[in-house]
């Protein structure tokens, strides 16, 4: 028996609902959770008591596209710098909220560098890095009491690698006594949800408000990650930050990030994300930062840059002109972006293709915004163009980029610049400030 057809829209699962936690600096405010579109965020690897070295790196990975921009806080010496990066940010126009990471000392280094604590839009602490017993209460009380008297959102972040060990010994010794024990690591994943509720809950026993927390709780295996916010989402409604942690490097992070985080989105978990990529040696920071947008774009849950579509070549492809041209194009729809998204509305949904031969070429140049069908290997030397699914003109010769690019140019402030004069939306995940 055939199986029916399902002719219904392919989407997403529907956002779980969570409560709205509001990370600003001055009238700049980004809403995590609470329906609002799903945050990028990064972190620096500067030396955070290099100020202008760790500010340079906050505005590049703000101008990739990162909306919130953590910074290690793990010394008095970067404690007190954070106040002048703020200030060199401010400086530079460049409004994105800065999020201190602590760990061991955070409670002193809250107490001790007011400058700092104020300048941060919100506080991450890791519970399972604040010491233990009485010890451990009293520096988990002395950060919430920083951040609520400079009414600072936080992220209480559970990782498998630093979690609380006298929690987990307490879960293990629970196990055992089991008829059925769980296997290891479910006690593992276990303990994380428990440490990151339970903190939550002690934060507004303290005075913290309820909407002013975010809960992560990262690990470094796929399968892991999948069944831990699956759970924590299904027994909380704070916001929840998603990332794969120490995913490795190059295609292995990339991949592993996708696997994770693509399967919780699809299911509408996840109210923020960061793509925790090891660099290459001298590699670009800001790459973490693409590959998040384009796991949102690809899925559907955000526009970020009009997406190029491109054949991966085959032996009617010989030459690699259709792939230079395909990655002259996408880098150059990237590097006007930051122009384009005020000046062109909308421009972040426009689809281009670069095709390399006539088989599939002009069907797929056809469905696009935009698009080109270069000659593949022993086909005529030319390369017709489409726009709005119209064949318009047919390129020849060694100018063919440059012409490509200039139609696209026109394209776009003709398609997308009657707006222009009206005035802008609103980026995703970007709330006005409302008068307090």
């Amino acid at each position: 028996m055939t199986a029916a057809l399902d002719i219904s829209e392919p989407s997403v699962a529907a956002r779980r609902a969570t409560r709205a936690v509001t990370v600003r600096w001055g009238d700049h405010a980004i809403q995590v959770g609470g329906g609002a579109p799903v945050v990028v965020q990064s972190m620096t690897n500067t030396d955070t008591a290099d100020a202008q070295a760790t500010a340079r790196q906050v505005r590049e990975l703000w101008q990739a596209g990162s909306e919130l921009v953590r910074v290690t806080v793990n010394t008095p010496e970067a404690a007190a710098q954070v106040g002048e990066i703020r200030n060199l940010l401010d400086r530079m126009g460049v409004p994105v909220p800065l999020v201190g990471d602590f760990h061991y000392n955070g409670h002193k280094l809250l107490t001790q560098f007011p400058d700092c604590a104020q300048a941060l839009s919100k506080y991450r602490i890791n519970p399972g890095n604040m010491g233990a017993g009485k010890h451990r209460d009293d520096n988990f009380a002395q950060m919430i009491e920083v951040a609520c008297r400079h009414d600072k959102p936080i992220r209480i972040g559970v990782n498998w690698g630093s979690l609380d060990q006298i929690l987990l010994a307490r879960m293990m010794d629970e196990n055992a006594a089991r008829a059925t024990p769980w296997p290891a690591n479910a006690v593992m994943r276990e303990a994380l949800v428990v440490s990151a509720i339970s903190n939550a809950e002690r934060a507004q026993e303290l005075g913290l408000r309820g909407d002013a927390i975010v809960l992560s709780c990262k690990v470094s295996h796929v399968q892991d990650l999948i069944a831990v916010y699956q759970t924590l989402s299904a027994r909380c409604d704070y916001p929840l930050h998603l990332g794969l942690t120490e995913a490795g490097m190059g295609s292995k992070g990339i991949v592993a990030s996708t696997a994770a985080l693509a399967v919780l989105l699809q299911q509408g978990i996840g109210d923020t994300i960061r793509i925790s990529l090891t660099p290459e040696p001298g590699g670009d920071r800001c790459r973490e930062v693409v590959v998040a947008q384009e796991i949102l774009q690809t899925m559907g849950l955000r526009a970020f840059t009009p997406m190029v579509v491109a054949c991966p070549g085959c032996g009617r492809t010989s030459s690699t002109v259709f792939q230079e041209l395909a990655a002259s194009i996408q880098a150059y729809l990237r590097a006007q972006m930051p122009v384009w998204k005020n000046r062109y509305p909308g421009v972040e949904n426009m689809h281009v293709a670069v095709m390399g031969c006539v088989v599939n070429g002009p069907g797929e140049s056809r469905h696009a915004d935009i698009g080109i069908s270069l000659p593949g290997t022993g086909e005529v030397p030319s390369a017709p163009v489409y726009v709005d699914g119209k064949r318009t003109v047919t390129l020849k010769g060694d100018t063919i980029a440059e012409e490509f690019k200039q139609i696209v140019e026109d394209y776009v402030a003709r398609r997308y610049g009657q707006e222009a004069g009206a005035a802008p939306a609103h980026r995703p995940g970007v709330v006005p400030r409302t008068a307090d």
